[in-house]
C-alpha cells in the first residue's frame, strides 16, 4: 500500500489532470460526489495536517509575522485597490467584479499547501497562511462588504466563516494530537504514503467541483470560454505578480507558497453563504476556477521551479 501511494504521490500533476477530465467527462460521477465534497476537503485538511505536524505548522515568531503580512495584504488590501478600481472604471456592480472582489476577499482553498508540496516546496508556509487567513476572514471581509453592497448581506458571510473556522479548528487540532501520539517522527516513506493519499482526495475532490462546469460548456460554450479567460487571468496572473515581487524583495523562501494562495482561494465559501441572487451568475466561475487551480502544478512548475525549493519532507511533529 505504502509503496502504490507513493507512486501516486511521484504522479501527482497527472493525477490532478485525470479528475479534471473526469470531472468533465462524467458529469453523472461529478453530481454523485458533490454532495460529499465538504466531506471531502475535511479529510484533505486533516491529512495535511497530520502530515506536516503542529510543531512545524506553528514555526516561530517570524514565520507568523510574514503569514499575518501575507493574509493582510492578500485579503484586505487587494480586495481594497481592486474596488477602487471597479468604481473608477464603473464597473463595480457586474458579475465579473463581483466574483473576483469575493475571489480576493476569501481565505486560500484548502488545497494550497498540497499544491505547494506537488511543486516541490515546503507546504508549511501555505498551511500557516490558510490557517491564520481562515480564522482573520470574519474581520478582513468587512471593509470589503461595507464599501460594496452589491456583494450581499455581511452577516451571513460572518456567520458562514465562524462555521468554518470551527470546522477547520477541530479538523487540525485532531490531526496534530493524532500524529504526536501515533507517528511523532514520519519515515520517508511515510510521508510519501500521505502525500499520494492527499493527491487522491484532491483529485476526486475535483470531479465533484466540476459538476457544473459540463453542462454549461455545452449549453452556453461561448459564456463559459468568456468566464475561464477572466478566471485564468485572475488566478495564474495573481500567481505570477505575487512570485516576482515576493522574489524581487528578497522573500525566495517563501515566493511560491505565497503565489499558489494568492491565486487559489475559497471562493465556494461564499456560494455558501450569500443570497442566490448573488451566487447563481457565479457557479460557472466556480466551475471555471476549478481548472487554473488544479493545474497550477502544471502550468506554474516552469515559472515556479525559479523560486528555491525547500525540502518537502518534513518529520517534526
Amino acid at each position: 500500500m505504502l509503496i502504490s501511494l507513493a507512486f501516486v504521490a511521484r504522479h501527482g500533476r497527472a493525477a490532478l489532470v485525470l479528475g479534471l477530465l473526469a470531472g468533465l467527462l462524467l458529469p453523472d460521477l461529478a453530481r454523485l460526489l458533490r454532495p460529499f465534497i465538504p466531506h471531502l476537503v475535511a479529510l484533505l485538511l486533516f491529512l495535511t495536517a497530520f502530515r506536516i505536524g503542529a510543531r512545524a505548522a506553528l514555526g516561530g515568531l517570524n514565520d507568523g509575522v510574514s503569514s499575518l503580512r501575507a493574509v493582510l495584504v492578500l485579503q484586505l488590501a487587494l480586495p481594497l485597490v481592486a474596488l477602487l478600481l471597479f468604481w473608477l472604471t464603473g464597473v463595480e456592480t457586474t458579475h465579473a467584479a463581483i466574483a473576483i472582489l469575493l475571489m480576493l476577499s476569501a481565505p486560500s482553498v484548502t488545497g494550497s499547501p498540497n499544491i505547494t508540496l506537488l511543486l516541490g516546496h515546503a507546504p508549511e508556509p501555505a498551511f500557516r497562511v490558510l490557517i491564520l487567513g481562515t480564522a482573520l476572514m470574519p474581520v478582513t471581509i468587512i471593509p470589503i462588504f461595507l464599501l460594496a453592497p452589491s456583494l450581499g448581506g455581511l452577516q451571513e458571510v460572518i456567520w458562514a466563516a465562524l462555521r468554518l473556522i470551527g470546522a477547520i479548528g477541530l479538523t487540525v487540532t485532531a490531526a496534530f494530537a493524532l500524529r504526536r501520539l501515533t507517528l511523532p517522527d514520519l519515515r520517508t516513506d511515510q510521508v510519501q504514503a500521505l502525500d499520494g493519499l492527499t493527491t487522491l482526495a484532491l483529485a476526486v475532490i475535483v470531479v465533484g467541483l466540476m459538476s457544473a462546469l459540463g453542462p454549461a460548456l455545452q449549453a452556453s460554450p461561448v459564456v463559459v470560454v468568456k468566464w475561464m479567460a477572466l478566471v485564468l487571468i485572475a488566478n495564474l496572473g495573481l500567481q505570477v505578480l505575487t512570485f516576482h515581487v515576493l522574489r524581487w524583495r528578497g522573500h525566495t523562501h517563501v515566493a511560491v507558497p505565497y503565489g499558489v494562495v494568492s491565486g487559489n482561494r475559497n471562493f465556494a465559501l461564499f456560494l455558501i453563504a450569500l443570497p442566490a441572487s448573488t451566487t447563481d451568475p457565479l457557479l460557472i466561475f466556480l466551475g471555471c476556477y476549478q481548472v487554473p487551480m488544479y493545474l497550477t502544478a502544471v502550468i506554474m512548475r516552469r515559472l515556479y521551479a525559479a523560486g528555491q525549493p525547500q525540502s518537502p519532507v518534513r518529520s517534526g511533529s
